[in-house]
């Protein structure tokens, strides 16, 4: 519902009430303001109640005005510019003490991000992992590092992974021109959405490949292909964004993998572990 709260208010504009257009006219113009206000700061800012804000969220739709909030960050993520992201950064956390400010702010998206995870979704996700003929991961932009990570660390047990460079997107499907129904496409996207994930999630989905996507909710771009969706919360840290939740996904998916291929890990591991004391690749203590 995040994308359609700007033709749902202009559908039933002429039926608000004075105090309903006022605080209709502040979400279509000012949502970058308001996303994060809580229902009474919402109201004193526009001149209204705090009952009249929380009805209008229930006669947009919305079960509560929490939801109608998460509606509004989901567009301020995708919609604005780096310098209103500072901005908006600075009046959610204040100057204050930054550093436990944004800490705690991690945490909390962490902390969020498990209780609303569908755990047998990402088993099964390690399921496909496991399965696959071919293992793809992809990610553009601001998720490109993310995509690095979980191809670095696979790629450690596994020699059937291919990390897909973001370039343009002919390139990106010639990178996944063979992929097919034995395969596996891990793709991460995050706001602000790169248009390049598309294309290559859908391609991959008309050939029948698995695809596990990991992003922020179910209202991201991509989501519509997913064959496993994994949701983790991802928010504005300045012109940033704070991606500790996907890394912690990340996290999850690797040691799964450890856990059920432990013998075969391990012995891939001391013969790596002799190739690296070969060739000096780790700094040692004398």
């Amino acid at each position: 519902m995040a994308g359609d709260i700007s033709q749902r208010i202009r559908r039933i504009y002429g039926s608000f009430t004075k105090r309903q257009k006022k605080i209709a006219t502040a979400i279509l113009y000012e949502y970058d303001k308001v996303a994060y206000m809580t229902a009474t700061a919402f109201a004193k800012y526009v001149g209204t109640s705090e009952s009249t804000v929380l009805r209008f969220a229930k006669d947009l739709g919305y079960e509560s005005y929490s939801e109608l909030k998460d509606a509004l960050q989901h567009l301020v993520k995708i919609n604005i510019t780096p310098h209103q992201r500072i901005e908006i950064t600075k009046q959610r956390m204040g100057r204050g003490d930054v550093i436990t400010n944004v800490m705690e702010d991690d945490i909390s998206k962490i902390r969020d991000t498990l209780e609303a995870l569908d755990k047998i979704v990402l088993y099964k996700s390690v399921d496909a992992i496991l399965a696959a003929k071919n293992i793809y991961v992809i990610g553009a932009r601001s998720t490109e590092p993310l995509a690095q990570i979980l191809h670095y660390n696979l790629s450690l047990v596994f020699d059937n992974v291919r990390l897909v460079k973001p370039n343009s997107t002919a390139e990106i499907l010639e990178q996944i021109f063979s992929i097919g129904k034995d395969d596996v496409l891990i793709a991460f996207s995050f706001p602000r959405y790169s248009s390049k994930m598309i294309p290559t999630v859908k391609y991959a989905t008309e050939n029948d490949a698995k695809i596990v996507v990991i992003t922020d909710s179910a209202s991201s771009p991509i989501s519509e292909y997913a064959t496993y969706l994994l949701a983790a919360k991802s928010d504005m840290a300045s012109f940033m964004d704070s991606l500790v939740a996907p890394l912690s996904i990340i996290n999850t998916i690797i040691v799964e993998i450890s856990y059920r291929q432990e013998k075969e890990i391990v012995k891939r591991f001391d013969q790596l572990e002799k190739v690296w004391d070969t060739y000096d690749v780790y700094t040692k203590r004398r």
